[in-house]
């Protein structure tokens, strides 16, 4: 898939979850929306580009949450979801 569209979705994501009152909650729930609608695929080239970048794209929380969940984010399944103990 296309980095840019990769990229622009993980962006929506983030602006939608950025609204929550606790961006600890935040930064893990956007982790658990990765894991449960993403295909690996799609996750493990966001993570590449991540690390490959000088400058992602991508906004700040969302950069934290693949950051802090990035082991979790690249070996889950689709079914499983992110919790602080596996993070």
């Amino acid at each position: 898939m296309n980095i840019q569209n990769l990229v622009r979705m993980a962006n929506q994501i983030g602006q939608y979850f950025e609204t929550l009152p606790d961006r600890d909650q935040a930064v893990s729930d956007i982790a658990t929306h990765l894991a449960l609608f993403w295909e690996p695929r799609m996750r493990k080239q966001l993570i590449l580009h991540v690390e490959q970048s000088h400058d992602s794209g991508l906004k700040q929380i969302v950069l934290e949450s693949l950051r802090l969940h990035k082991l979790a984010l690249g070996s889950l399944k689709n079914t499983q979801e992110i919790s602080p103990a596996k993070a």
